[in-house]
């Protein structure tokens, strides 16, 4: 293969960000419209047993796990090249981790997704939750807590010897080469997932089919932008392979609270002359602007404020456990929930499960206390 130029190598980097910036658009569009949000979904659950939106969530993950897999079996991509993959699991930092974004995002109203998306259509509560969150999430990468997760929680950890996918434990099971057994497994997960969701009748709409199915589509087409369009086999300077643009220096979908981390860290130190625009946020610069333009559309663009200071308590609190938990967890309901289930991670579904646990856990206090 013919050795980019660093003038092409460069221009690469053009597409691939404005491929990334085009369809996070898109996805900020159809979480405002859709009304997407994990909270909501979980709460419409356990208050009034309304599935909905909880089922929009259940076919968004389906279609993404099913588009990664088809490409990870025709060897257009493969997990082992995404940030969930490790030869072990933290399985304190996960669960943990997951507990705390979800209590956070019930006390802020709200994960991170739907924090940008209000912040887009004027709710400045929703700028305080991803100021704090953002702090608190540099803090969990780089500051004190840093300290503490590494020394304290990530080393709790067991091996995994099959590998940290679903789809590997397959194929050791079953002899089959990897690609077939991640996307053997994948269709299997899917094909479950579609079942429950076409169970209730009342939820065949346009409206849900589309705020779902669009959503995991566009999850997959990030996957290919970053993991077929942003490879490069050999980096001109370096002569290693390399996926353009993207933070970890591996494949990457859609993920929140580190990004929002990283873009204070370049607004305060911008000038020290290290800081460089990622993939991460790109995409998170697309959701709100396309939030913002589909609000400002619908003529539901209103700022709003706090009217209470324990509101605005309530919110910091939010937004500072979102960030130490996403941090943790390695990634937020979207982190996690759409981008790190779409592999089958067993990382990803454990900390999914901290996730719903610490929810489930702050709404039931919440009810009884109310």
């Amino acid at each position: 293969m013919t050795l980019l130029s660093a003038d092409d190598f460069q221009w690469m980097v053009y597409q691939v960000w404005g491929a990334s910036f085009a369809i996070s658009l898109l996805v900020g569009v159809l979480i405002h419209r859709g009304h997407f949000c994990t909270l909501g979904a979980i709460s419409d659950w356990m208050l009034m047993r309304d599935a909905t939106r909880l089922r929009q969530w259940a076919l968004a993950v389906a279609v993404a796990m099913a588009g990664f897999g088809l490409m990870a079996w025709l060897g257009w991509i493969s997990p082992l090249n995404t940030i969930y993959a490790s030869s072990q699991l933290p399985w304190l930092s996960s669960l943990f981790g997951g507990g705390l974004f979800g209590i956070g995002m019930v006390l802020a109203s709200g994960c991170s997704s739907k924090s940008l998306v209000r912040m887009a259509a004027g709710n400045l509560k929703s700028l305080v939750v991803l100021l704090a969150m953002a702090v608190a999430a540099l803090a969990a990468m780089r500051g004190l807590t840093a300290v503490w997760r590494v020394h304290g929680l990530d080393p709790v950890a067991i091996d995994l010897p099959h590998g940290p996918f679903l789809g590997q434990w397959l194929s050791s099971v079953t002899g089959w080469d990897m690609r077939a057994g991640l996307g053997i497994s994948a269709a299997l997960v899917s094909l479950l997932l579609v079942g429950w969701v076409l169970k209730d009748r009342r939820f065949h709409t346009l409206f849900n089919w589309t705020t779902g199915a669009g959503l995991g589509v566009l999850v997959v087409a990030l996957w290919w932008v970053s993991g077929v369009m942003g490879f490069v086999p050999e980096h001109p300077d370096t002569l290693e392979p390399v996926f353009v643009t993207t933070q970890s220096g591996r494949m990457e979908a859609l993920s929140f609270t580190a990004p929002v981390g990283y873009w204070l860290d370049a607004f305060m130190y911008f000038s020290d002359g290290s800081k460089r625009l990622t993939w991460g946020m790109v995409t998170v610069a697309g959701v709100v602007l396309g939030a913002c333009g589909s609000a400002l559309q619908q003529g539901s663009f209103r700022w709003e404020g706090f009217t209470h200071r324990a509101d605005l308590v309530r919110h910091l609190v939010g937004g500072a456990l979102m960030g130490t938990g996403g941090v943790l967890a390695m990634g937020c309901t979207f982190g996690q929930g759409l981008t790190g289930l779409s592999t089958l991670s067993l990382g990803s579904m454990l900390s999914v499960l901290g996730i719903f646990a610490g929810t489930w856990g702050a709404l039931q206090w919440q009810i009884r206390h109310a």
